[in-house]
């Protein structure tokens, strides 16, 4: 082999693998750095562009899964508020009873719970107008601005329906319709029992021909209230039984909304797994290749040194 000085070969190559072996060294450090094993776009553009898909994917069902304890959230307050309904119709049959069935009331002490009967009817209606945030809990129309007034067990659309969407996909995908209780018509009775003579007093002569009236147990306002003599125990029963179907239907859409969440946790669990497995980097093995090529950036800068060293060589032959 001939012995050249204007061109080293051997200083080119060691120079060569130095700046792949130096290019490889500071990716490992990146990846380890970052946590990521894709730290360029051009290393794999397929696998990084599922990655983004997955990442968006786990924000959207963050959100979904937001708007579910959100609608937990409203009927937990809405269920509340049924319960104290609940409890309001139960005292009026209470009073009812204490009213007509207890001989040892005057009529003073029968008048003291006519009053409180009324202004429980009362307490009723503001409790069919609570909000939540600004938005109404019950039911008053089918619709958010419409004039039909919400039917308690109506045929077709009977009240006011909110849709909860619950996956990644928006009002694409899955959605859950929770009821907004029509509350107001719950306790709007059609009685069919016989009319009694305070209710013919009323000037309501058809209903007390027919035998048959609507008994409201809410009212906006004093002037509108029943008295106790105008209503039956059966009647209310039929009220608190109402009550405890809308608690139902609550409980339903919570049931519902609970394995929503359930679902979009275990989903959004899932993608993550995923999404770690595509982009996270493995830190053993990405240890591994710092150490080796650690080693080799610094065995090419030494081969580098040592192929320099050869036109000493050259040097000496010419002494």
């Amino acid at each position: 082999m001939s012995l050249t000085i204007s061109n080293n070969s051997a200083v080119a190559a060691a120079s060569y693998y130095l700046g792949k072996n130096q290019q490889a060294l500071q990716h490992s450090i990146k990846k380890l750095a970052s946590g990521k094993k894709i730290i360029q776009p051009n290393a794999d553009p397929g696998t990084l562009s599922v990655a983004m898909k997955l990442r968006a994917a786990t924000t959207r069902l963050v959100g979904a899964r937001n708007n579910v304890q959100n609608g937990i959230s409203f009927l937990e307050v809405q269920d509340g508020m049924l319960q104290t309904a609940g409890r309001i119709v139960g005292r009026m049959a209470e009073l009812k009873g204490m009213a007509t069935q207890d001989p040892m009331k005057s009529a003073q002490d029968v008048e003291s719970y006519d009053n409180e009967f009324q202004d429980l009817q009362v307490q009723l209606h503001q409790i069919s107008q609570q909000t939540f945030n600004g938005a109404s809990l019950f039911a008053q129309y089918t619709t958010i601005s419409g004039s039909t007034g919400a039917v308690f067990k109506g045929t077709g659309t009977q009240d006011h329906t909110i849709s909860i969407f619950t996956s990644s996909n928006g009002s694409a995908g899955t959605k859950i319709s929770i009821h907004k209780s029509a509350l107001l018509s719950a306790l709007t009775i059609n009685s069919s029992t016989k009319a009694s003579a305070a209710y013919a007093t009323t000037g309501n002569a058809a209903a007390a021909a027919t035998g048959t009236h609507t008994v409201a147990f809410a009212s906006a306002d004093t002037s509108t209230v029943l008295g106790l003599s105008q209503i039956s125990l059966g009647t209310l029963d039929q009220a608190l039984s109402n009550i405890a179907y809308l608690r139902a239907q609550n409980g339903g859409g919570m049931s519902r909304l609970t394995f929503s969440a359930d679902s979009l946790s275990i989903q959004d669990t899932n993608i993550r797994a995923a999404l770690g497995r595509i982009e996270d980097v493995d830190i053993a093995e990405e240890s591994a290749n710092l150490a080796k090529y650690s080693i080799l950036t610094q065995a090419a800068a030494a081969m580098v040194a040592q192929a320099n060293t050869t036109n000493d060589v050259a040097l000496m032959l010419l002494r």
